[in-house]
């Protein structure tokens, strides 16, 4: 293992989304890119005691350094990989460098073009659509450009050679130009509309997919409209954008993610229609600065005080107000000297970029949270507040979450000095309760949590309570008995939530503390508390799915008549939509974000 790289310490610290990783050598020069579903494992498994490939072995001990890019599936980790390694050349790779290692549907430029298969250098003219994926995605693709599109796949030769229509003209999956049936302008129409719905513009072709759906199933013709939809949802597959390559020339995409008074904003390089590159940056930000104040800043500092050496794309993406956006491109452009234009309500493509540059800063933030070092200062900051002799070495914190007092779920999550024990977190099904009692829920998360905790000597340093003095009382009653009770701290929320303004209880004195919004403790006992919140309301949600996951759309409120129809038709069935991703159901119209969330947990697990 290599001495210069810390491998234990960047592992805790690695999330466990799709993503890409890259190793750098003490150059600074990248040895390595890879690709992982899950990015923690694959990263850990270079980092045995036994690595049997010498390659590995000589790989790991060159490494000084590491860094990952968070994506959204698998399939775009692959991409993203492919394009990483065509930009750095790493020593190490061996796979994936060059066109040949993806596929493409190629339309040809002959007078009768046809549709088909190709891998490889581009030698033949036309017009060449991708990458995909994997080739089994291509011809999935070329099976139902056939059922849509009468346009030829045949080879030249058989298509030379035919002197009467085949069995696909009988299917009518081609109009037969080898034996001159349809007209040419009729056949070039045809093709023209595979073009377009390989670019994307397919909207008036699903259009009439669902007309047909419909009209089958009002005819009664059940299989027929089977058929149909099973074609509506492939297609949607098949042509759904990826978020790591598009058709975006230049562009640069800025996310900005705050948690426990850490601020990240991580920058997407998108050139020549890929991502080519990322960064994470962490301002210092004052106590109380807004978001839209940190963007400002970041881009006025990060694009005119370099002018000459940096490359500025004629459009920006970042989550701005409108007016401060327009106010800041006219800035950029005059300082430039050419064009800027930065948008604040991304679409479609842009929109994936967006959110894909909000999830790496978020991965980011929680990374360096999770650092020895910052920890060590927070926890010193929380001992020096609570001036207790003894180190701290646990400490829990409990929340209650539940819909209306229904399918109630308690969570207890676990800290040390390092940071979070994710292995010793605890969700408990609180049951026996009068529903919305969150004072009863906490009393009874806390005697199933502690009944044999002295035994087991397994009693925290603090314990802390999300809520105000009532969940804070249920605390002190449990505890008044024991010999040598944790000490208790309620963390009552602040003004309209904001971060900074909560209020701590401590336990027995009911003493009260306002810490300052930039105090080290505060972000230590922030991070617990919104690590115990995630981790409560993961729970509610899969227990609340797995109530409802037999409903029906009938049943999840704000989807009415109208809505049904639009999700039916748009996603080809109801196990279509039960299948549809959070991003696919706001795509629907008349769908919000905000209601595709409903939809997506009334109907699955989270």
């Amino acid at each position: 293992m290599s001495t210069s790289f810390n491998a234990e310490a960047f592992l805790a610290t690695v999330t466990q989304q799709p993503g890409v990783y890259r190793m750098y050598d003490k150059n600074n020069e990248v040895i390595y890119v890879g690709k992982a579903k899950n990015l923690k494992k694959r990263v850990a498994s270079y980092f045995r005691k036994q690595v049997d490939s010498v390659k590995t072995q000589a790989l790991v001990r060159a490494i000084a350094a590491m860094d990952v890019t968070v994506t959204h599936t698998e399939a775009e980790a692959l991409i993203l990989e492919n394009s990483f390694i065509k930009k750095y050349r790493p020593r190490y790779n061996v796979l994936l460098r060059d066109d040949k290692s993806y596929p493409y549907i190629f339309i040809s430029a002959h007078e009768h073009p046809r549709i088909g298969f190709h891998r490889g250098a581009r030698r033949e003219k036309g017009d060449y659509f991708g990458p995909f994926p994997n080739g089994s995605a291509v011809r999935e693709s070329l099976i139902l450009l056939q059922k849509l599109f009468p346009v030829r796949q045949c080879d030249d030769s058989y298509y030379r050679a035919r002197s009467r229509p085949c069995l696909q003209y009988q299917l009518k999956r081609c109009l037969a130009p080898c034996v001159g049936i349809p007209t040419n302008d009729d056949y070039l129409a045809q093709v023209e509309l595979a073009k377009l719905f390989l670019k994307g513009k397919n909207e008036e072709v699903m259009g009439k997919l669902v007309a047909q759906m419909e009209a089958a199933s009002a005819d009664l013709a059940f299989e027929k409209a089977a058929i149909l939809r099973d074609q509506i949802a492939a297609l949607r597959q098949v042509q759904e954008r990826n978020a790591v390559s598009g058709s975006t020339e230049e562009l640069d995409v800025i996310g900005l993610y705050r948690e426990a008074g850490l601020t990240c904003i991580h920058l997407l390089f998108i050139r020549q229609n890929a991502v080519q590159g990322s960064r994470s940056y962490y301002p210092k930000v004052p106590a109380n600065t807004s978001e839209n104040e940190v963007l400002e800043s970041f881009i006025q500092q990060f694009y005119l005080s370099d002018v000459e050496g940096r490359q500025t794309p004629k459009q920006i993406v970042a989550p701005l107000h409108t007016e401060e956006a327009e106010q800041l491109s006219q800035q950029l452009s005059e300082a430039l000297q050419r064009k800027v234009t930065i948008r604040t309500q991304p679409r479609g493509e842009r929109a994936q970029y967006l959110s894909l540059a909000q999830k790496n800063a978020m991965n980011a933030v929680h990374s360096r949270l999770g650092e020895a070092s910052v920890m060590q200062t927070r926890v010193s900051a929380l001992q020096k507040l609570v001036g207790e002799d003894q180190p701290l070495e646990r400490m829990e914190c409990f929340d209650i979450s539940h819909t209306m007092g229904q399918e109630t779920v308690a969570s207890c999550v676990v800290f040390d000095n390092q940071g979070p024990k994710k292995s010793d977190y605890r969700r408990f099904n609180i049951k026996d309760i009068t529903p919305g009692d969150d004072y009863a829920a906490m009393a009874q998360v806390l005697s199933r949590r502690y009944k044999n905790a002295v035994v087991q000597e397994n009693v925290p340093d603090v314990v802390f309570i999300d809520g105000g003095k009532g969940q804070l009382t249920q605390a002190e009653d449990y505890f008044k008995d024991w010999p040598k009770p944790p000490l208790l701290i309620g963390v009552a929320k602040g003004e309209s939530r904001r971060p900074g303004l909560e209020t701590l209880i401590f336990g027995y004195s009911r003493k009260t503390h306002h810490l300052p919004a930039d105090h080290p403790a505060l972000h230590l006992i922030q991070y617990i508390r919104d690590e115990s919140h995630r981790f409560a309301i993961t729970g509610h949600r899969q227990r609340r799915a797995k109530v409802k996951r037999t409903s029906t759309l009938e049943e999840i409120p704000a989807v009415g008549a109208k809505r049904r129809q639009n999700l039916l038709s748009y996603l080809g069935g109801l196990q279509q939509v039960k299948n549809a991703s959070i991003e696919q159901l706001s795509q629907v119209p008349g769908i919000s974000k905000t209601l595709a969330e409903t939809i997506y947990y009334a109907l699955r697990d989270e």
